[in-house]
């Protein structure tokens, strides 16, 4: 019986010592926004289903990650020379631990994206936070530098986003954008650099130039059979994570890539930055692949507005809240947007997260949706308040929903 594009997406992904109920990555423990979660709360807000909040030291753009019964988040002073992770009970609140790193140099960064907005990872032993120019620190659960890595100076005009992301015994870092571009995967336990690659076109001319990837690669299969998906200036890269040797390419972006692709058994899908081409690419090939399995693409200024948050793919469609607050759904395989609609009144950087059944993405507002992922139709089955600016995206983990403010870390459950 042939898998439906679901079950396809949870067979890529799923690894033995991979805990679903863990968010412990950025996009959830798949790293796409798919969760095994069941019975997802649907509403809330500040007068209802709160566990908990806390005030936060310092506001910030970077999405927390969970595991068992810890929530951590990235986060810097506001000068950028204080760089640490904060470690905080899911239960209820409670500061666990905190460590940071002092960086007196000045970097570059934009006012709406303040230092560390690369999400930690973790693998349950130890938790990985990269923080720019102040380097990468591995710490144990209980916080404890378990080793620390110095990459180099990255200065960029908007800061640094990118996200580290685990494979077996690797871990994987975008490194840049700016005038330092680079990928590298490191000995997950010691830090040791098990291969770095630089690529075409990634690197800028200049600090102020407008070209870059703040995307998070994501990885399907396992072994010798893996392949990781990167989003880069002008093309989307298919790469063997063991080695970072490229596989094939495809052509058709532009300078700026914010979003993560999004991936299926047999398809992958990349977006552009700043009103940049979208398009979607048979998986497979060797080389350059552009004409031979490029699906569709999008380049009227129309069909691309500003994305910065991660889509989603259901079934055969793609949802995704684009940076002025629109909703779309877009047919996979066609690349045939089948609706539009506003959802509130504020632009969102967040990206969307399918669980239990259901779509959910939060605006800058703090305003939270619940969608129904209906092809024919935006069908919104919940609507929550919470007024709090929110760059980052929701995190589920166990029974509960975590929302990251610029002021408070919240906790919702039932």
């Amino acid at each position: 019986m042939r898998l439906t594009t679901i079950s396809a997406v949870f067979a890529l992904f799923i690894c033995g010592s991979l805990n679903a109920q863990n968010w412990s990555q950025w996009r959830g423990p798949l790293g796409t926004g798919h969760a095994s979660h069941n019975e997802v709360l649907e509403n809330w807000s500040v007068e209802s289903n709160l566990a908990w909040k806390v005030k936060l030291p310092a506001p910030g753009n970077s999405t927390p990650v969970t595991w068992d019964e810890k929530i951590f988040v990235s986060m810097a002073s506001a000068d950028g020379k204080q760089r640490g992770t904060y470690c905080y009970s899911l239960e209820d609140g409670e500061l666990l631990w905190n460590h940071s790193v002092t960086r007196e140099a000045q970097d570059k960064t934009h006012k709406t994206n303040p230092f560390c907005a690369s999400s930690p990872t973790t693998d349950g032993n130890l938790v990985y936070s990269w923080y720019g120019s102040a380097g990468l620190i591995a710490y144990t659960l209980d916080g404890q530098v378990a080793w620390e890595k110095d990459l180099g100076i990255f200065q960029h005009i908007w800061g640094t986003a990118s996200s580290p992301v685990v494979f077996e015994d690797l871990l994987i870092l975008n490194c840049g954008p700016g005038l330092n571009a680079y990928w590298i995967a490191l000995d997950k336990k010691t830090g040791d650099e098990i291969w770095k690659r630089e690529v075409p076109d990634a690197k800028s001319e200049s600090v102020e130039e407008f070209r870059g990837s703040w995307s998070t690669p994501i990885i399907s299969g396992a072994g010798q059979d893996a392949t990781m998906f990167i989003s880069m200036p002008m093309r989307l890269y298919a790469v063997n994570p063991r080695t970072g040797d490229v596989k094939w390419t495809c052509g058709g972006l532009q300078k700026l890539v914010y979003t993560s692709p999004l991936i299926t058994s047999d398809i992958a899908v990349t977006m552009g930055g700043y009103s940049g081409p979208a398009f979607a690419v048979k998986r497979g090939g060797t080389g350059d692949v552009t004409e031979e399995r490029r699906l569709w693409y999008h380049t009227e200024r129309k069909q691309i507005p500003q994305r910065v948050g991660s889509g989603v793919i259901v079934g055969d469609h793609i949802y995704i809240l684009n940076e002025p607050g629109i909703a779309w759904c877009i047919e996979l395989k066609t690349g045939k947007t089948t609706w539009q609609q506003r959802l509130g009144d504020s632009n969102t950087w967040s990206s969307m997260s399918y669980l239990d059944g259901k779509l959910y993405v939060v605006n800058m507002k703090g305003t939270s949706f619940v969608l129904k992922p209906n092809p024919e139709q935006c069908e919104i089955i919940a609507e929550n308040e919470v007024a709090d600016l929110t760059r980052s995206s929701l995190v589920f983990a166990n029974d509960s929903i975590i929302q990251r403010g610029y002021e408070y870390l919240y906790c919702f459950r039932k």
